[in-house]
């Protein structure tokens, strides 16, 4: 039978309580706000805050669109096309500085932060008002497009209720539309 020397014995104990002390460190750190906050920024607060307001929208969903939609890279650009912090696509840019109306716009303006959350938080605010306030069908409609939320109501495939976000028929909108409230509420949590 092998003797364990009595240091190695003493420092088995020391080192599982070494781990278990930076295990419970590890998480009241990660779970503290001025942690989550690095994780859940707010990059351009200011115009998010002003197109918010003018819009009637709620910044915290303007800022998880934008957390979701670009990571808050202004020089973001999907492969279908989509482009800035609310990754706004040319042709509904387009219909949209013709609602506002946005004098002089052209495509290259939507890497412009202040242009692209102008445009991305009137354009929520169409959706909310189209879909009579409902958050989950307005942020589906601002990912799967308008049409297609329309036709999921019309044929009762959804009914917009955030406890039936497993019913939305597309995979991609139905994890945009969890993550973004998700992010959403992170925000409310964190900065309300």
């Amino acid at each position: 039978m092998k003797r364990i020397e009595p240091i190695r014995a003493l420092s088995i104990p020391r080192l599982a309580l070494a781990v278990l002390f930076l295990a419970v460190v590890g998480n009241l750190l990660w779970y503290s706000p001025w942690v989550q906050k690095i994780f859940y920024p707010v990059p351009h607060k200011a115009l998010i805050m002003k197109y918010a307001s003018e819009y009637q929208m709620d910044p915290y969903l303007v800022t998880a669109i934008i957390r979701r939609e670009s990571k808050f890279l202004p020089w973001a650009e999907s492969e279908r096309g989509a482009r800035g912090l609310m990754q706004l696509m040319p042709q509904t840019a387009e219909w949209i500085a013709g609602q506002i109306p946005l004098r002089g716009y052209t495509p290259e303006m939507l890497h412009d932060p202040e242009t692209n959350i102008r445009m991305g938080c009137w354009y929520l605010a169409n959706l909310k008002q189209e879909f009579y306030g409902n958050i989950p069908l307005t942020i589906a409609a601002y990912n799967g497009g308008r049409g297609n939320v329309r036709q999921w109501l019309r044929e009762q495939k959804w009914t917009g209720k955030e406890q039936t976000l497993e019913l939305i028929p597309f995979p991609e909108t139905r994890a945009y539309v969890k993550g973004v409230l998700h992010d959403y509420s992170m925000y409310h949590q964190l900065y309300d």
